[in-house]
């Protein structure tokens, strides 16, 4: 289980910004829509785009709206905080008001793999991207140059045995607190997190791995896709729980290959899935397009 949303209001990072996106999930009844709109309105805003559904399957509401101010900006959030009180007050909401493109301090946290990580920061450089990356931890000097070439702070700690886990983990709720870090996302980092890491990190860290038939475990799973002569190759990007590999599914892709697919073309296209679906997940974490439903995400495009 996890939580994208908190019953906070993430500051603005100018006073320029004049575009809310207001997340929020609540057990599902009438008058919702109304009481919202309601609030917006008296706040003196203005809905750009709103998204809505109700799970038949849990009974809960779900949405997500952008707003914009209609006058007085620079005071919007705290008007809209006050008209939205009652509101989520009434319908014991779990809510989150944060501004459209604000850049999500974010951790990456990677292992002898480059592909996704070049992605990430790739991304976030031409401005594709809203994230802000103050580190990149790693236990491996591999990616310690794509770190460096997009002027982003990198720190190796090895990993030999359990001390040196337990202290990488430390390090990584260390910089957490300090960095004030908003997500954490596993860029191939080939470690098994803690289940005491997992729960600190409940709903802000993101994992991304290989999604085959059958599901290959081990160092070489292109390897042995390649000789079982699978059709489709994947991945999945996921939120990381104490079940390793099985937390709430964010976003999943596949190609179609054959038997003329060698094992390198393979891992080829392999890497090519994993960077663009782990880039989904963040971006959609980032944009507040995620909401739990369970063990389940609703995804707001």
């Amino acid at each position: 289980m996890y939580s994208v949303s908190t019953n906070t209001i993430a500051p603005a990072d100018t006073a320029e910004r004049t575009q809310w996106v207001l997340t929020l999930s609540c057990i599902d009844g009438p008058g919702i829509v109304h009481a919202i709109s309601g609030a917006i309105v008296a706040a003196g805003g203005n809905i750009e785009e709103s998204q809505q559904f109700a799970s038949a399957d849990t009974g809960r509401f779900f949405m997500r709206l952008q707003v914009s101010a209609v006058a007085q900006p620079e005071t919007f959030e705290q008007r809209f905080a006050a008209a939205l009180a009652p509101v989520t007050e009434r319908y014991h909401m779990t809510w989150r008001l944060d501004t459209v493109g604000r850049p999500v301090r974010t951790l990456i946290l990677a292992s002898t793999a480059t592909h996704c990580i070049n992605d990430l920061l790739y991304r976030r450089r031409g401005g594709q991207l809203p994230i802000e990356v103050p580190l990149v931890l790693s236990n491996h000097e591999t990616v310690r140059d794509i770190a460096e070439f997009y002027g982003v702070p990198f720190e190796h700690r090895p990993i030999a045995g359990a001390d040196d886990k337990a202290a990488f983990e430390r390090r990584v709720l260390e910089a957490v607190e300090e960095l004030d870090i908003e997500l954490v996302v596993l860029a191939r980092y080939m470690q098994i997190l803690s289940p005491e890491l997992c729960e600190a990190l409940e709903g802000r860290a993101i994992n991304i791995h290989h999604s085959f038939l059958p599901g290959f475990k081990g160092a070489n799973p292109y390897k042995q896709a390649h000789q079982r002569g699978v059709k489709l190759i994947g991945a999945t990007a996921h939120f990381v729980t104490t079940d390793l590999d099985e937390g709430p599914i964010i976003e999943q892709d596949t190609t179609r290959v054959d038997h003329s697919y060698s094992p390198r073309e393979l891992v080829q296209l392999g890497q090519d899935i994993e960077a663009r679906v782990l880039r989904h997940a963040v971006n959609w974490f980032a944009e507040n397009r995620i909401l739990a439903d369970g063990d389940r995400t609703i995804i707001f495009q």
